[in-house]
């Protein structure tokens, strides 16, 4: 079993920045796909990025450029840097986590365990 808890959310103006930390349990977080998914109010659940046990990335083309992402497999934590925050951006983020099997990760299939959630709002 893996838990993972996202934080980090809140209200940030256009243009701004937030980091998102999931911290997640398990003695063997360097071995997962990670992966972070966003829902906007109304909207379904969509791939934003993802990080493979080898450090690859994955981005959507709406986030390339401005998100990145990272994991410290020291901290058994991985994070998403938001830059140049758009309005379009607000969404409850969702981190999820693959134990077994590869893949780039911007299925949200591929996953089996998911965070509760952090709420970001960017407003204009």
């Amino acid at each position: 079993q893996v838990q993972l808890a996202e934080s980090g959310g809140g209200l940030v103006q256009a243009g701004g920045s937030l980091r998102l930390p999931c911290a997640a349990s398990g003695r063997t977080f360097s071995s997962y796909v990670m992966g972070w998914f966003r829902q906007a109010p109304g909207k379904e659940r969509e791939f934003v990025a993802s990080i493979t046990r080898t450090h690859s990335t994955y981005y959507a083309d709406s986030v390339k450029g401005r998100f990145t992402i990272s994991r410290d497999n020291a901290k058994n934590t991985v994070y998403l840097q938001m830059n140049s925050l758009k309005p379009e951006d607000t969404a409850v983020y969702y981190c999820a986590a693959r134990t077994s099997g590869v893949g780039s990760g911007r299925l949200a299939a591929e996953y089996n365990y998911w965070g509760q959630g952090t709420h970001v709002t960017v407003s204009s």
